[in-house]
């Protein structure tokens, strides 16, 4: 079958007089091209699970192969000849001239469709022998990142946090995806949260451990030798758009995370909650600023508002600032997330089947919790809601109070009109992505609800709800 919607991570579109969202890497000299010869930073992550192939998107392996060291690992490793690797190349070039010209690039989508497209693209070109051995190799590559210009921190020194919704005791970055939210973390104290845009599903962030290692003030952008460039207004391939260029879709500030990921502004408030990049970390301008700030005093280094307004001024002087201390990046995909006393799930936004009873027990055991202490009226709200939440829901008539494996109500159902009634009105309605179940097992437990959470409006944050009423759960 004729693949669909390959994209380069490293595209960049600007559709008729407003900048899309979207992500690039670049190296501190600001060039766009692919290192020659990059070399994998160690991997501080748990080796690829069951699950190994399930960000491989073509956008996801078009950026994998702007990396030299990939192209070799496939001819190594798998003996791909060269002449596979460079079909595998075409059809995405291709697709993403066609995607260009269709706009199409920046719909939602469907993550599973996506990653199958991959699957299949990847099957008719390498065999089916060889192609589940290159969406594993091709996930580990995205999972751990490239390393940026500067070695920062050795193997062994920075891990990904054990358990579900684990708190950092440490200082760190942590990126729940599916929450659309990023948490500061100084010596185990939240410092502050920011809600962000998140790469679209089929241009996913990668989840796993990544380092902040230096904050880059002007970022350049250069557009890559791609069809779809040839295609766009005012861009060129090869040259250098400036920084503040209504061209360049970067924002004031990057922070790389690893390649081809990065924490970056010039995101419009009204993709901040949403799908918004080409796996990256979408923040405001206002937000970044603040942000820059935060991580650099976090690192063991004072840069103040007046010192980054400098930095600013002059557009044309791209200022990289090292940072003393390397700042893990800890990047989560957690749908089901106790947190300040409460049970939040959210939506399975990049489809991976995450609204499970078994992670539900898993967190809720981490917690000192089992599933069948809770009451009636919770386990048909949490029942409810994974399925609401979940990629692909059911279907449901009827108002949920048990089926619970193991537990003694499994079969009981609702004892009255009006007990259906009432949990029928606390339904999650279509279109959310997160609700909220106040659990009394739970009090006082769980991850640190937000910090002076910067929603990128520029407003106060409104007060959290839970499902006690139709009106009370969060979109």
């Amino acid at each position: 079958m004729k693949t669909h919607r390959q994209i380069a991570f490293w595209a960049l579109v600007i559709a008729a007089a407003v900048v899309a969202p979207a992500c690039t890497t670049q190296n501190v000299s600001n060039s766009n091209s692919a290192p020659t010869a990059a070399v994998a930073s160690p991997s501080p992550t748990a080796p690829a699970t069951a699950q190994a192939s399930a960000a491989v998107t073509l956008p996801v392996l078009n950026a994998l192969f702007g990396d030299e060291a990939f192209k070799t690992e496939l001819k190594s490793k798998l003996d791909l000849s060269d002449d596979q690797i460079e079909r595998l190349q075409k059809s995405a070039s291709d697709e993403l001239a066609r995607l260009r010209q269709t706009n199409a690039e920046e719909q939602t989508g469907n993550a599973a469709e996506a990653r199958e497209r991959a699957a299949e693209t990847i099957r008719d070109t390498v065999g089916e022998q060889k192609a589940q051995a290159l969406m594993n190799l091709a996930n580990e590559r995205w999972v751990r990142g490239t390393e940026e210009s500067e070695p920062g921190a050795k193997a062994g020194e920075l891990s990904l946090l054990p358990g579900p919704n684990a708190v950092p005791s440490d200082s760190r970055i942590v990126v729940n995806i599916p929450a659309f939210r990023m948490d500061l973390f100084r010596d185990g104290s939240m410092v502050k949260s920011y809600k962000i845009g998140i790469g679209y599903p089929e241009f996913p962030l990668p989840t796993g451990l990544r380092k902040a290692q230096q904050i880059i003030f002007n970022p350049t952008w250069t557009p890559p030798d791609e069809p779809w460039v040839a295609s766009m207004k005012n861009i060129t391939a090869g040259e250098k758009i400036e920084a503040g260029s209504s061209l360049n879709p970067l924002g004031p500030i990057k922070i790389p995370i690893g390649l081809p990921s990065l924490i970056h502004g010039g995101k419009p408030p009204a993709k901040i909650g949403n799908f918004a990049s080409h796996g990256c970390v979408g923040l405001t301008n206002a937000q970044v600023k603040d942000f820059a700030k935060l991580l650099a005093q976090t690192a063991g280094s004072d840069i103040s508002d007046k010192t980054i307004e400098a930095y600013l001024r002059d557009k044309t002087k791209t200022k990289a600032v090292k940072l003393p201390k390397v700042v893990p990046v800890e990047l989560r995909y957690e749908t089901i997330v106790v947190e300040d006393g409460k049970l939040h799930i959210y939506k399975d936004v990049y489809d991976q089947d995450t609204n499970t009873e078994e992670k539900l027990r898993a967190v809720l055991e981490a917690n000192g919790l089992k599933l069948e202490e809770l009451s009636e009226e919770e386990r048909a709200q949490v029942l409810d809601a994974l399925n609401a939440m979940s990629a692909h829901p059911r279907k449901q008539t009827t108002a949920r109070t048990g089926n619970i494996k193991g537990s003694s109500n499994s079969n009981q159902t609702a004892k009255s009109v009006d007990k259906k009634k009432a949990l029928m009105e606390k339904r999650p309605v279509k279109n959310q992505r997160e609700v909220v179940i106040e659990i009394a097992g739970l009090n006082g437990k769980g991850y640190p609800g937000p910090v002076d959470l910067d929603t990128g409006t520029g407003k106060p944050k409104p007060e959290s709800r839970s499902t006690k009423s139709p009106k009370n759960v969060s979109n």
